[in-house]
């Protein structure tokens, strides 16, 4: 037999109860997420003249998100693409 609770939690409910500190980690690592998408792989410009495609994003403590690009060593704050590949 199977009990089903008079009101169980569903989707986006389930985060009302979560715990504030817990629900800001929650949604930055969505945010993060989200960018790593949409910019891995893609080919930018630098504002100093770098140009190649998005390796890896990383997230920085001091700078908050940063770029790999293939080809350079190093990284760079997400804030510095002039151009990005649509």
């Amino acid at each position: 037999m199977t009990v089903v609770p008079e009101n169980p939690l569903r989707g986006n409910e389930r985060l009302n109860d979560m715990p504030a500190a817990k629900f800001r980690a929650s949604t930055i690592l969505r945010a993060f997420h989200e960018a790593e998408a949409e910019l891995v792989g893609k080919a930018v410009v630098l504002s100093d003249g770098k140009a190649g495609t998005v390796e890896i994003v990383s997230l920085d403590v001091d700078h908050g998100l940063r770029i790999s690009i293939g080809g350079h060593v190093g990284s760079w704050p997400v804030s510095t693409i002039k151009f990005a590949q649509s």
